[in-house]
């Protein structure tokens, strides 16, 4: 997997675009969400790429590095 230098804004930035978190800003998800979708199979495409990108961060918990490339 690659990401573009941007991905982290993106993570602050993109929203779910379905579902019970339809609306929320990707790196606000909550954990226990994001390790189910990873655990049951990443949507195809830029989203899933996010995603993928989000379940390592925060396994690792680095959201700090998305929230300090907020745009405020």
């Amino acid at each position: 997997m690659t990401n573009d230098s941007n991905d982290l804004e993106k993570l602050a930035t993109t929203c779910m675009p379905f579902g019970k978190y339809k609306g929320v800003p990707l790196i606000d998800l909550p954990e226990t969400y994001v390790v189910w979708f990873h655990t049951q199979g990443l949507p195809d495409g830029k989203l899933g790429q996010l995603l993928g990108l989000l379940y390592e961060i925060k396994l690792n918990g680095l959201e700090y590095l998305v929230h300090k490339n907020r745009i405020k």
